[in-house]
């Protein structure tokens, strides 16, 4: 079913990094009045990019600020969805794990955001640390907080007394304000045509006037129907032009087609993009040399979806941003292939250093998936006000 075009849906995305979230949720027809980014990069990049969001050169509404020092009660009722990717790194696998310890926890910031603008519904990414058993008790706080975001944590209040009194508020019967319908679901964008293991947690609300009804979309791929495709069809092999023996491998594929399609692989993504050592049209592909294989640190396979796309401070330490290429040998993915990777358009382009553009694409929400998860809110959204057409 294709994107439907609504009239006046409003948004703000708030903690936009690179762009992918942002991004996404313009393709699926909202209209960004804001985007909001503190480092001074990322912010380059969406700048560069203006046009990819609807904005032009005198009306490029995007903000390099901290959202600390920002008041948006300008925008009281006026925004259908705020998105964002509140900073990962207290939850990261990959870091220090200090959740609300950390100075970069903005979770309580999205939801100052959310009492402020009163949006209809918003979308929140996250890694999939932010689930860990270690952090449980956190999380279920967050999502208190950005159920009932005007009950606020009173100055010098540990967060363990503000979890108690959000958890009384929420099992009493006391008449309700302002407040959230929220659920959050563990998603893997390979499991909706990005071509990439990649684990994140999505969190959705809505406003409670908002008679929702609404559930993750289902899912599109399966790891099922890409081995189908590779070794019982062989027709993989066909599109790709590629001679190949096919022989059953031993996992569980089903002898008959089934409903959803192949997961996307690497060579999938990359299909089209000249060598990138030669001088070529594209933006961003061009070789970055020095890619090494040892113990623990590996490229993606190309006939697999790749591995997850990271933003390492130190190097990626599992060799997540190298490809293993047909005769065996390894480099690192260009900007350009990693940005395909994570269904960035080829016309999208990332200004700054190969390290600094990695970054950035490894911290994005793939395009692909924010557009499908956007757009589902937005149906829910038009049911509600009537102004959906195709």
């Amino acid at each position: 079913m294709g994107l439907l075009i609504y009239a006046n849906m409003n948004s703000i995305e708030i903690f936009a990094g690179g762009g992918g979230l942002a991004l996404g949720v313009k393709e699926a027809g909202f209209s960004h009045s804001s985007l909001i980014e503190w480092d001074n990069n990322s912010a380059k990049t969406l700048n560069h990019n203006g046009k990819s969001f609807g904005f032009d050169a005198k009306n490029q509404r995007i903000y390099n600020n901290d959202i600390r020092g920002i008041s948006f009660l300008e925008f009281r009722d006026r925004i259908d969805l705020l998105s964002g990717g509140p900073p990962c790194q207290p939850f990261s696998i990959g870091g220090k794990h200090k959740a609300h310890n950390d100075s970069r926890d903005m979770f309580p910031e999205a939801a100052r955001t959310i009492r402020e603008i009163r949006p209809k519904a918003f979308i929140f990414e996250n890694v999939r640390g932010l689930l860990r058993k270690t952090f449980s008790e956190y999380f279920g706080y967050i999502v208190l907080q950005l159920t009932y975001p005007e009950i606020q944590k009173k100055p010098g209040q540990e967060w363990q007394k503000h979890l108690a009194e959000l958890e009384k508020y929420h099992t009493s019967n006391a008449e309700r304000g302002l407040y959230y319908n929220v659920v959050y679901r563990l998603v893997n964008a390979a499991d909706y045509g990005v071509p990439q293991k990649r684990e994140r947690v999505f969190i959705v609300g809505f406003r409670n006037d908002v008679n929702g009804k609404w559930s993750f979309p289902e899912q599109t791929h399966s790891e099922a129907a890409l081995n189908y495709s590779k070794f019982i069809a062989g027709d993989y092999w066909e599109r790709h032009s590629i001679k190949h023996t096919v022989k059953k491998k031993a996992v569980n594929i089903p002898l008959l087609p089934i409903d959803k399609k192949p997961w996307l692989t690497v060579r999938d993504a990359i299909q089209g993009l000249p060598d990138p050592q030669k001088p070529n049209d594209f933006n961003n592909h061009k070789l970055q040399p020095g890619a090494k294989s040892y113990a623990g640190h590996t490229g993606s396979l190309l006939d697999n979806p790749s591995k997850t796309i990271k933003a390492g401070d130190h190097g990626v330490p599992g060799g997540e941003n190298m490809m293993v290429l047909d005769d065996g040998t390894l480099r690192y993915y260009t900007v350009r292939e990693a940005a395909r990777i994570q269904t960035f358009p080829d016309g999208y382009y990332f200004p700054c250093s190969w390290t600094e553009n990695m970054r950035q694409i490894g911290n994005a929400v793939p395009v692909k998936l924010g557009a499908m998860i956007a757009d589902s809110v937005k149906r829910t959204l038009c049911i509600q006000k009537r102004t959906c057409k195709k």
